[in-house]
């Protein structure tokens, strides 16, 4: 019995042996052969990773050409906030003052216009002279009272003078200077030539013929005279030309004192003061004249013959 037991113990033993042996060559067997697969799935895994590496990686660098400008991301805060940061911009409605514009000053003409309608003179004259017209037309010399008209028949009448300012010429005997005109119809255009009075100014001291002389397109006649005191001295020309059936008178006058009396005096330029005023009568225009405005002139060249 004993014996038996220990025949079948060794057997079973030696089966269990066999077997284990057995599942022992089957399970390395088994484990190498998975073990090559799993070797190629990690291969293909890993070549598959690669790929989509390689495809993310592309991806990633596609978009950046588009971020070249951003230099970092200080930067990128920066103009973010410059963005964000609201810019007031001054508009029209709240600075009027820059938009609107100042209204330039019109400088004023150096000459003004002076017109007469009822003896039909018109001229241009310095604006900052003074101007005479009407009843105190009449002029006055410097220091001698007034300027005489130089018709020879009565009846003138003064229409207009321009006086020149007292301080024109500082440090100098300059008194005064006038452009006066002057209008008579009671004389005919014959005697219009004539003077009653001429410059006896003359080595022979006898009078001085007038001249004739052209004025713009007028003709005019002209002569001049000359007076003195112990403190003044006038120098005075005279124009008459003929028109609309009158004579036009035309009187340019220098006066001149304290000369040689006053210290720190010197001479004016006399023909200087003459040019100035001769370039008014340069200027000077004879309109034709309406007959009521003819006839009221008569009356006024009457009533001051009588006078």
């Amino acid at each position: 019995m004993a014996t038996i037991w220990k025949s079948t113990d060794q057997k079973s033993t030696n089966h269990k042996s066999t077997n284990q042996a057995t599942n022992n060559t089957i399970s390395g067997t088994t484990l190498s052969s998975w073990s090559r697969q799993q070797k190629l799935a990690m291969i293909a895994g890993f070549a598959i990773l690669g790929l989509l590496l390689a495809v993310s990686a592309c991806s990633k660098q596609s978009p950046k050409p588009a971020l070249v400008g951003v230099s970092s991301p200080a930067s990128s805060s920066a103009t973010a906030a410059a963005a964000t940061t609201p810019v007031t911009t001054p508009t029209a409605a709240a600075s009027p003052a820059s938009t609107k514009k100042t209204p330039k000053t019109k400088k004023r003409p150096a000459n003004v216009t002076y017109s007469d309608a009822n003896s039909g003179v018109s001229f241009l004259y310095p604006r900052k002279s003074a101007l005479i017209s009407g009843d105190n037309a009449l002029p006055k010399f410097a220091g001698m009272g007034d300027a005489s008209m130089n018709f020879v028949q009565p009846g003138g009448v003064a229409v207009a003078t321009v006086e020149l300012p007292n301080g024109s010429y500082p440090g100098t005997d300059f008194a005064s200077a006038f452009f006066n005109v002057n209008v008579n119809r009671n004389v005919s255009e014959q005697e219009c030539g004539h003077f009653a009075f001429v410059d006896s100014h003359n080595v022979n001291g006898g009078p001085v013929a007038a001249e004739k002389v052209k004025i713009g397109s007028t003709d005019m006649e002209t002569t001049s005279n000359f007076s003195a005191s112990a403190m003044t001295q006038t120098e005075t020309q005279y124009y008459h030309s003929y028109q609309n059936g009158a004579c036009y008178e035309y009187v340019l006058s220098v006066g001149t004192a304290g000369y040689g009396v006053k210290d720190g005096v010197e001479p004016v330029n006399r023909d200087e003061v003459f040019a100035k005023l001769e370039k008014i009568l340069a200027t000077v225009k004879i309109n034709p004249v309406e007959q009521e405005h003819v006839a009221e002139q008569a009356v006024n060249s009457t009533a001051s013959g009588k006078e």
